[in-house]
């Protein structure tokens, strides 16, 4: 099991970041290396309490679909989406977004597990730990970027 906490400083609202992170749009946008794109589910506009995207990309050269869910909604402080179908045997990752002076501190919990039991948990050390650290790394400075640079 993977476990990853990122803090990204955004000089903007608690609001602003949460409804940026919630974007189909910009999510698609954000994720633009992987090909990213939502093809079922909600495929465009803000995402709302217990509704679902399914997305498709490219991640290690390898195509993937993936079905999150929004599975809690509590504007403009939190969300979790959390995969319903697709390539992890878990995927929780809990959106905060909390006053920070001027801005706001927006964290990234994420708790995931590769398939394949032992096999996964090699990857997992390998490769995927680093993987998804960078890939929240780059979508936060997109956001960051995205609602700085609106200013």
């Amino acid at each position: 099991m993977i476990r990853l906490r990122l803090e990204t400083r955004i000089a903007a609202t608690p609001a602003e970041c949460f409804a940026l992170s919630l974007s189909v749009d910009a999510h698609t946008s954000s994720m633009s290396d992987s090909r990213e794109r939502a093809v079922g589910g909600v495929t465009s506009g803000e995402m709302r309490a217990g509704e679902t995207v399914t997305w498709r990309a490219v991640h290690f050269g390898i195509p993937w679909r993936m079905t999150s869910l929004i599975s809690a909604y509590e504007a403009p402080h939190r969300f979790v989406d959390e995969q319903v179908s697709g390539p992890f045997a878990r995927w929780h990752h809990e959106h905060r977004f909390e006053p920070d002076g001027s801005g706001t501190r927006m964290l990234d919990l994420v708790e995931c597990a590769a398939p394949l039991g032992p096999l996964g948990r090699i990857a997992e050390r390998i490769a995927l730990r680093r993987y998804l650290t960078r890939l929240l790394e780059r979508r936060n400075a997109w956001l960051r970027e995205e609602l700085e640079g609106s200013r």
